[in-house]
């Protein structure tokens, strides 16, 4: 029986904890002490081991160190995008297989993975390093405004900043103070947004979707807006050239087992797909959901079966429906919406979380997927929608 240890400083990856308990392992999960009394699926875990938020590094070793007296560790997974390098460095420091530190950078870090794809051949936004006064002197007089000042190792669109003119960029980075280097400059590219989740099993892409943002995820963050994404055909020109820039990129990352969260946009001024961000995760707010309304693959499940498997076992993708599936998803006014009225067939989900109101819709016929969310859209912004500034953290 294998042992793994599941880390997770957010609450996320119940269905990750089951399956691995499905198949047998003993489950251990390391977590923050203010979630250690979280809805977790208790019957799915053998242990639960807390850190507080701020531990560093060393506390972590030191604390799983004490967990490696009684369990004989054989794989780590973390289970949010925050947990990646955590992992990482305990694989090297217990010699578990799985990614090292090197390789985790690449997806968890924006400027280690922009010099990589472009190292690649594949186009990226123009981007500059902050490190050097000199060097942003020659990138803003190069570039035009305006600019995107992200953070290099957060999530989704948690502390993204569209920058006009450079007295606003100088402002921002005297204010990061000694966090500056822990920032990264690029161009901001206007064009529609899309994201490939993908299976990686030895090496190779064996599942990818590709899907296509309503709207782009920052600017639904910072601006207000629905939460929309729906699946390409795979044999569209969109879903094509998506599906074949994520292999090239993700042939180039180096990840040998897992699954990937990939996002790309379409530049408005020639078409061309650029790369801007990737993560060793599965993707957010119910994307799981939506991909397995489409196809009948869990994520999660799958993502559990190639960790266990580890070098020397076998995987192979589940036979999985080749049908459609897109999600809209809003704050709500009401503190529990009345979604009575989208009752639609090809409804698969409704979606149950206070102050929100989401729904996902399933189909063969991609153009009835179309069809139902430019419908919920109108009616979502007449009966629920609500805004609320941006995170400047993740919520637990």
């Amino acid at each position: 029986m294998l042992t793994i240890l599941c880390i997770a400083t957010y609450f996320k990856g119940e269905a990750y904890l089951r399956e691995c308990r499905r198949l047998g392992c003993t489950v251990l999960l390391l977590t923050v002490d203010s979630l250690a009394d979280a809805a977790w699926p208790r019957d799915a875990i053998d242990e639960v081991h807390t850190i507080t938020r701020d531990a560093s590094g060393a506390d972590i070793r030191r604390r799983v160190d004490r967990i490696a007296l009684a369990h004989r560790i054989d794989r780590i997974a973390a289970l949010d995008d925050f947990d990646v390098e955590t992992a990482a460095m305990l694989r090297e420091h217990l010699q578990v297989t799985g990614i090292g530190r090197t390789t985790a950078s690449g997806f968890r870090d924006k400027l280690a993975m922009r010099v990589r794809a472009q190292a690649m051949g594949l186009r990226v936004p123009a981007f500059s390093p902050v490190f050097n006064d000199r060097e942003l002197d020659e990138f803003t007089g190069r570039v035009a405004p305006p600019w995107v000042l992200k953070p290099r190792s957060s999530a989704a669109a948690i502390g993204i900043k569209k920058v006009e003119n450079r007295d606003e960029l100088w402002r921002s980075l005297d204010a990061a103070g000694d966090e500056r280097s822990s920032g990264i400059l690029e161009e901001f590219v206007p064009g529609d947004v899309y994201h490939v989740d993908s299976i990686v099993w030895n090496g190779a892409v064996v599942f990818a979707v590709a899907f296509k943002y309503g709207r782009p995820p920052m600017e639904v963050s910072h601006k207000g807006g629905l939460f929309i994404t729906r699946r390409l055909p795979d044999d569209s020109d969109e879903g094509r050239s998506l599906l074949e820039v994520n292999r090239q990129l993700q042939d180039g990352l180096g990840l040998q087992r897992g699954v990937s969260h990939t996002e790309f946009i379409r530049a408005a001024a020639d078409g061309a797909y650029l790369f801007l961000e990737t993560s060793a995760r599965v993707g957010g707010a119910f994307i799981v959901d939506t991909i397995e309304a489409a196809t009948g693959i869990n994520l999660w499940h799958e993502w559990a079966k190639v960790d266990i498997a580890g070098d020397s076992g076998t995987y192979s993708v589940p036979a999985h429906r080749r049908d459609y599936a897109g999600i809209v998803l809003s704050l709500a006014r009401q503190e529990e919406p009345d979604m009575s009225a989208y009752n639609e067939p090809e409804v698969v989900t409704t979606i149950r979380k206070r102050h929100h109101a989401g729904v996902i819709v399933g189909s063969p016929d991609p153009g009835r997927i179309e069809t139902l969310l430019d419908d919920y859209t109108q009616r979502f912004y007449r009966d629920f929608f609500a805004t609320a500034p941006p995170p400047e953290r993740p919520v637990e």
